[in-house]
């Protein structure tokens, strides 16, 4: 096994799409993914499974039914499974995703955001 590493800077540099996680390590059935987002997202739930947002860098907003939470470089928030919710960023942000193996970026609102899963870099 080699032993390195990851380093999300270098990992952020291989994609340039925004919404379409990508995994970068996983432990147990956890997956560790980077994103890119801007603009609105979909509302949407995962009914199986709280979810973590760590901003790596950039600014984001959660939006709930009835309240938000905005997130800075640094910080981190856990949802809820069953939370409504919809992320938005008005400029480019950086997020590390943590989530249970096979999660929908989408949870119960699949469409035309949905990415691809089980996407690794």
């Amino acid at each position: 096994m080699e032993q390195k590493a990851i380093n999300f800077e270098e990992k952020f540099k291989l994609f340039g799409e925004q919404w379409s996680p990508k995994i970068i390590a996983q432990m147990n059935n956890y997956q560790f993914k980077v994103v890119k987002i801007q603009d609105n997202f979909v509302w949407h739930k995962h009914d199986q499974t709280d979810e973590v947002f760590i901003i790596i860098d950039g600014e984001v907003r959660i939006d709930f039914r009835d309240s938000s939470v905005t997130l800075k470089k640094s910080e981190m928030f856990v949802i809820p499974k069953g939370i409504e919710h919809k992320p938005y960023s008005e400029f480019e942000s950086k997020i590390i995703l943590i989530e249970p193996e096979g999660v929908v970026n989408t949870g119960d609102n699949e469409g035309a955001m949905t990415a691809e899963s089980d996407v690794w870099i």
